[in-house]
């Protein structure tokens, strides 16, 4: 039975614990303060009572419970008090990469990371997987036993497949049907324009997105030396004996390429990039980047 200590020791949840995921921009979903929401008073599903303070709206109390108490209550609805956030986690062939500890490995304690913590703050998370296409959509519950259905499919994923993120994503749009904060967890590696053409369209629905770039050491310094036999993780039976010192610099000049172009247009849509090391502690590189986040708030 998979348990959040499976992905997240001690240390990792007192590094995290003290931080809070936000969104720079109003979205629905957000209540008043840091999670406001644009959509007053609109709610989904009844969430819980509270006593009523000065300055709520006296629309929101609850008639019913004063008349049984002579007290006062506000009725609290889970999409005026939570964040919605979906975590879309790449399965590709390419995701498995990574000698001591895989590229989806890594993107799978991040994402027990980011559920934790924003479960405990009482935001609602859901988690989206693919590869070749969705292969698995759980809505977004801010309940804390959600957590087990999370971790869950976390555990039992698997990576495998070619995929083009730009086609996956334009298929996902219509699934989610209110608007939120997307984390993207993958590689990326795929077609630049066909993936920003995507994020387009998910800024079009008015989600926020967050885009953290997993990478693998090797990937960002290609040390291999002496023949090499390279193989495809997304297309079973492709591979080259080749000689790396023959395509040291050409790859090199190709990825500063690609994560220039990808730079400039995750800028151009108002898209936080991050990029993730394999290397790095996942809950020390988290921990750090969401203290930047918060003190841009």
């Amino acid at each position: 039975m998979s348990h959040v200590a499976d992905f997240l020791t001690p240390s990792d949840l007192q590094r995290i614990g003290n931080l809070q995921v936000f969104a720079r921009q109003v979205v629905e979903g957000f209540c008043s303060g840091l999670h406001r929401s644009p959509h007053k008073g609109f709610s989904v599903e009844f969430k819980q009572h509270r006593p009523y303070v000065p300055g709520d709206e006296i629309r929101h109390i609850d008639w019913r419970v004063f008349g049984r108490s002579d007290r006062y209550y506000i009725r609290e609805y889970e999409e005026e008090t939570n964040l919605r956030a979906t975590l879309i986690l790449d399965r590709s062939g390419s995701m498995g990469y990574g000698a001591n500890t895989s590229k989806f490995e890594y993107a799978t304690k991040l994402a027990a990371c980011l559920s934790y913590l924003m479960l405990q703050q009482a935001d609602s998370v859901g988690m989206v997987t693919f590869d070749t296409e969705i292969r698995r959509y759980i809505p977004p519950r801010s309940r804390v036993s959600h957590l087990k259905v999370l971790v869950d499919e976390l555990e039992n994923g698997k990576t495998g497949g070619e995929t083009e993120l730009g086609n996956v994503f334009h298929d996902l749009v219509p699934k989610l049907h209110r608007r939120g904060l997307l984390v993207i967890l993958s590689d990326c590696f795929g077609d630049v324009a066909t993936f920003l053409k995507a994020m387009a369209h998910f800024r079009h629905a008015h989600h926020e997105i967050l885009v953290f770039q997993i990478w693998d050491r090797d990937e960002l310094d290609f040390p291999f030396k002496g023949w090499t036999q390279f193989e495809c993780l997304e297309r079973a039976g492709i591979k080259h004996m080749l000689d790396p010192v023959l395509l040291r610099q050409a790859y090199l000049e190709n990825l500063e390429k690609f994560r220039d172009e990808l730079t400039r247009g995750c800028r151009r849509h108002k898209i936080d990039l991050v990029p993730f090391c394999t290397d790095q502690p996942y809950a020390e590189a988290l921990a750090a980047y969401l203290s930047r986040r918060l003190a841009l708030k």
